[in-house]
């Protein structure tokens, strides 16, 4: 397995491909490319295939957060996703707050991280 911290190569043709396998949706080309610019994307790839992606959106000084922890089902529980939040926390230059899945709070735990302030979301309006 490689991982790489910061990939700068990461681009709407591997990602999209790579995210409809765990969260079907209809992905925007253009959307998904600012969106991973504005990201520091943390992979893991067997080969050529991206099968891990940990992304965090941050200030740089007052507040992060994880946005995404994905490992594509058949490479779950072989210590990808532990290997991704380990790396997000050598790397991160600020504090992470995130909101988990529902059922997957242990394997948070297990990891080392620590229950925090309640989450909440506002839906945007389509307008």
């Amino acid at each position: 397995m490689k991982y790489i911290v910061d990939d700068r190569n990461l681009t709407p043709g591997i990602f999209i491909p790579f995210v409809n396998q765990i969260w079907k949706g209809e992905y925007d080309q253009g959307k998904t490319e600012a969106a991973l610019s504005h990201t520091l994307n943390i992979t893991a790839y067997d080969g050529l295939r991206l099968v891990g992606c940990l992304r965090i959106l941050t200030d740089g000084y007052f507040f992060g957060t994880i946005t995404e922890l994905l490992v594509l089902p058949s490479y779950q529980k072989q210590g990808i996703g532990s290997q991704l939040l380990q790396l997000a926390k050598e790397h991160t230059p600020t504090l992470l707050y995130f909101g988990a899945q529902p059922g997957v709070e242990a394997f948070y735990e297990k990891n080392g991280c620590q229950r925090s302030l309640q989450s909440y979301i506002i839906e945007k309006k389509n307008t």
